[in-house]
Protein backbone atom coordinates (compact mmCIF):
# COMPACT_ATOMS: atom_id res chain seq x y z
CA UNK A 1 0.00 0.00 0.00
CA UNK A 2 1.28 3.42 -0.96
CA UNK A 3 -0.04 6.84 0.00
CA UNK A 4 -0.08 9.71 -2.47
CA UNK A 5 -0.44 13.15 -0.93
CA UNK A 6 -2.69 15.55 -2.83
CA UNK A 7 -2.52 19.20 -1.79
CA UNK A 8 -5.25 21.61 -2.83
CA UNK A 9 -5.43 24.98 -1.13
CA UNK A 10 -5.42 24.28 2.58
CA UNK A 11 -6.41 20.64 2.09
CA UNK A 12 -4.12 17.65 2.38
CA UNK A 13 -5.74 14.50 0.98
CA UNK A 14 -4.36 10.96 1.14
CA UNK A 15 -4.97 8.70 -1.83
CA UNK A 16 -4.49 5.04 -0.92
CA UNK A 17 -2.89 3.12 -3.78
CA UNK A 18 -2.63 -0.65 -3.81
CA UNK A 19 -2.76 -3.65 -6.11
CA UNK A 20 -4.92 -5.59 -3.68
CA UNK A 21 -7.56 -5.11 -1.03
CA UNK A 22 -6.74 -2.59 1.69
CA UNK A 23 -10.09 -3.00 3.40
CA UNK A 24 -11.37 -6.50 4.05
CA UNK A 25 -12.50 -6.08 7.65
CA UNK A 26 -13.69 -3.29 9.93
CA UNK A 27 -10.28 -3.41 11.63
CA UNK A 28 -8.62 -2.66 8.28
CA UNK A 29 -10.67 0.52 8.06
CA UNK A 30 -9.66 1.48 11.59
CA UNK A 31 -5.99 0.79 10.79
CA UNK A 32 -6.13 3.11 7.77
CA UNK A 33 -7.81 5.78 9.90
CA UNK A 34 -5.15 5.48 12.57
CA UNK A 35 -2.17 5.35 10.24
CA UNK A 36 -3.30 8.27 8.09
CA UNK A 37 -4.58 10.27 11.05
CA UNK A 38 -1.14 9.95 12.62
CA UNK A 39 0.21 11.53 9.40
CA UNK A 40 -2.26 14.45 9.78
CA UNK A 41 -4.66 13.38 7.05
CA UNK A 42 -8.36 13.97 7.65
CA UNK A 43 -9.43 13.36 4.05
CA UNK A 44 -8.88 10.03 2.35
CA UNK A 45 -9.46 8.59 -1.12
CA UNK A 46 -9.78 4.82 -1.48
CA UNK A 47 -10.49 3.03 -4.73
CA UNK A 48 -13.47 0.69 -4.92
CA UNK A 49 -11.24 -2.05 -6.35
CA UNK A 50 -9.25 -2.01 -3.07
CA UNK A 51 -12.31 -2.73 -0.92
CA UNK A 52 -13.65 -6.23 -0.46
CA UNK A 53 -16.90 -6.88 -2.37
CA UNK A 54 -18.53 -7.78 0.97
CA UNK A 55 -18.43 -4.06 1.80
CA UNK A 56 -20.92 -3.42 -1.00
CA UNK A 57 -23.30 -6.13 0.23
CA UNK A 58 -25.06 -4.06 2.86
CA UNK A 59 -26.52 -7.08 4.63
CA UNK A 60 -22.99 -7.93 5.86
CA UNK A 61 -22.94 -4.72 7.91
CA UNK A 62 -19.33 -4.11 6.94
CA UNK A 63 -19.98 -0.81 5.13
CA UNK A 64 -21.96 0.59 8.03
CA UNK A 65 -19.36 -0.44 10.58
CA UNK A 66 -16.44 1.03 8.63
CA UNK A 67 -18.17 4.24 7.61
CA UNK A 68 -19.32 4.81 11.19
CA UNK A 69 -15.66 4.83 12.22
CA UNK A 70 -14.87 7.47 9.60
CA UNK A 71 -17.79 9.57 10.86
CA UNK A 72 -16.85 9.13 14.52
CA UNK A 73 -13.28 10.30 13.88
CA UNK A 74 -14.48 13.06 11.52
CA UNK A 75 -12.40 11.83 8.61
CA UNK A 76 -13.91 12.49 5.22
CA UNK A 77 -13.75 9.65 2.72
CA UNK A 78 -14.19 9.43 -1.03
CA UNK A 79 -14.53 6.00 -2.59
CA UNK A 80 -13.66 6.14 -6.29
CA UNK A 81 -15.07 3.59 -8.66
CA UNK A 82 -17.66 2.48 -11.15
CA UNK A 83 -20.69 1.68 -9.04
CA UNK A 84 -22.87 0.72 -12.03
CA UNK A 85 -22.07 -2.92 -11.28
CA UNK A 86 -24.06 -2.52 -8.06
CA UNK A 87 -27.06 -0.89 -9.77
CA UNK A 88 -29.15 -4.00 -9.16
CA UNK A 89 -29.18 -3.31 -5.43
CA UNK A 90 -31.73 -0.64 -4.59
CA UNK A 91 -30.56 -0.53 -0.98
CA UNK A 92 -26.97 0.12 -2.07
CA UNK A 93 -28.08 2.79 -4.56
CA UNK A 94 -30.04 4.48 -1.75
CA UNK A 95 -27.08 4.13 0.61
CA UNK A 96 -24.74 5.79 -1.91
CA UNK A 97 -27.27 8.56 -2.59
CA UNK A 98 -27.72 9.32 1.12
CA UNK A 99 -23.99 9.17 1.81
CA UNK A 100 -23.23 11.61 -0.98
CA UNK A 101 -25.82 14.07 0.38
CA UNK A 102 -24.10 14.21 3.78
CA UNK A 103 -20.61 14.86 2.37
CA UNK A 104 -18.84 12.78 5.06
CA UNK A 105 -18.51 9.76 2.77
CA UNK A 106 -18.80 10.14 -0.98
CA UNK A 107 -18.97 7.60 -3.76
CA UNK A 108 -17.59 9.20 -6.94
CA UNK A 109 -16.51 8.01 -10.39
CA UNK A 110 -13.15 9.83 -10.71
CA UNK A 111 -10.16 11.02 -8.71
CA UNK A 112 -10.85 14.57 -9.90
CA UNK A 113 -14.36 14.45 -8.49
CA UNK A 114 -13.04 12.97 -5.22
CA UNK A 115 -10.57 15.83 -4.87
CA UNK A 116 -13.29 18.40 -5.61
CA UNK A 117 -15.70 16.89 -3.08
CA UNK A 118 -13.07 16.58 -0.36
CA UNK A 119 -11.74 20.10 -1.00
CA UNK A 120 -15.12 21.74 -0.44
Amino acid sequence: MDIRTIKTGNSKIAEVISDGFVIETADDGLDILGNLGYQDFDKIIIHEKNITPAFFELKTGLAGEILQKFSTYRVRLAIVGDFVAYAGSKSLRDFIYESNKRKQVNFVPTIEEAINVLSS
